[in-house]
């Protein structure tokens, strides 16, 4: 029995049909995977979307919060501005410290004038910045002490950064004995301030006191000339360049006319200033070496009043004299209508030229119209 139950089933096998049974079930396996996969990949790209949209959403949304307080506080600075703006007064636009003086177009050449001894000359006109006469206005000179004006002006400007006090050695002060220097009078161990310095600068026309305020203020001569010449250049001067404070003689240390007339109306801008150049005797205070001081005189004063010429008052200046630049002046005068007037002369070949010619300018050269003649100005004092 089981030998014919096993040989009917055998008979009844068919292999092509089991084959293509197995095929379709490995089919019909293969689509049901596949559908599987593609639900897997559809929810996978449904999830990413909606990450994505969410994020774009977030961002959307704080960028739009940004860009509100952006145009808020942006709103607010406007406000804020248009209301200072209201609430505060314009600032007036910075002036130069120093218009460069032109040559006027009505220049007055004095060349051929027989009563200026000096062969070069300049007369600055500071109310309208021209130069209005001179003699070879524009030349190359020495300036002699008239250096020490653009020294005083380095000094002001740089005394809170200075000591108080200096205090002579031998060896400099040796050396200006041996160059034949003009000095106030200083000694060796004696201690001196800034302010008895300055008058002893620029009074006497003391080179001692031109090198103590040099190393007060940089530390040595040729540090404080390149302050000088920074000064220069802050001041737009195209022609003048110093290698000392004292106004010795180096062929590199050279101005004009016109330049040095630009040079003492600056220095007389400040209060200080103007009040060492426009002083006739100051005495030092009372030292070991000097108990009763110094009596120093200007060597400018001591030789004018100031008020020669009718309507016009010298109220400060500077004189100056080595070989190589002979007898030189550079003064600072203002008028009894308010105008204001700097002359300076070089090279002359006696000490009393630059001041004779001084006087003959002030009295002729300056316009009648820019003076009153009428007015007493022999009660004007050029210490005032």
């Amino acid at each position: 029995m089981r030998e014919e139950l096993l040989k009917m089933k055998y008979d009844n096998y068919d292999e092509d049909a089991i084959r293509r049974s197995r095929k379709r079930k490995s089919q019909l396996m293969k689509k049901k995977r596949q559908k599987i996969l593609r639900r897997r990949l559809i929810m996978m790209a449904a999830v990413t979307f909606l990450i994505v949209l969410a994020v774009v959403i977030v961002n959307v949304t704080l960028g739009l919060k940004k860009t509100l307080g952006q145009k808020a506080a942006f709103a607010s600075d406007i406000t804020d501005e248009t209301q200072s703006e209201i609430l505060m007064p314009t600032e007036a636009p910075t002036e130069p410290p120093l218009i460069y003086a032109q040559m006027a177009e009505d220049y007055q050449d004095l060349s051929a004038d027989a009563q200026i001894a000096s062969p070069y000359a300049a007369l600055l006109d500071v109310n309208n910045h021209r130069i209005i006469a001179g003699k070879l206005a524009d030349t190359k000179i020495y300036p002699a002490s008239m250096t020490k004006v653009m020294t005083l002006i380095v000094v002001s400007e740089n005394i809170d950064k200075m000591p108080k006090t200096y205090t002579f050695g031998f060896e400099m002060l040796n050396r200006l004995y041996r160059e034949e220097a003009s000095v106030a009078g200083f000694l060796e161990g004696e201690t001196v301030d800034v302010e008895d310095l300055m008058y002893g600068l620029v009074l006497p026309s003391g080179a001692d006191a031109a090198e103590a305020l040099a190393i007060m203020a940089a530390g040595s001569n040729e540090e404080f000339a390149k302050l000088m010449n920074e000064k220069c250049k802050e001041l737009g001067l195209k022609y003048t360049h110093f290698t000392n404070p004292t106004g010795l003689y180096d062929e590199e240390q050279y101005t004009t006319p016109s330049e040095m007339a630009m040079i003492m109306e600056y220095a007389m801008k400040d209060e200080t200033r103007a009040k060492v150049l426009g002083t006739y005797q100051y005495k030092t205070k009372a030292t070991a070496q000097h108990p009763e001081g110094i009596q120093l005189t200007s060597t400018m004063y001591s030789r004018i009043y100031g008020n020669e010429a009718p309507g016009v008052l010298v109220k400060g200046g500077k004189t100056g004299f080595i070989n190589e630049a002979g007898s030189c002046l550079v003064s600072y005068a203002v008028t009894n209508k308010g105008n204001a007037y700097v002359f300076c002369t070089g090279g002359a070949t006696y000490r009393w030229a630059p001041v004779y010619d001084e006087i003959y300018v002030y009295k002729n050269i300056i316009p009648a119209s820019a003076k009153d003649l009428e007015t007493e100005t022999t009660k004007m004092s050029p210490n005032n």
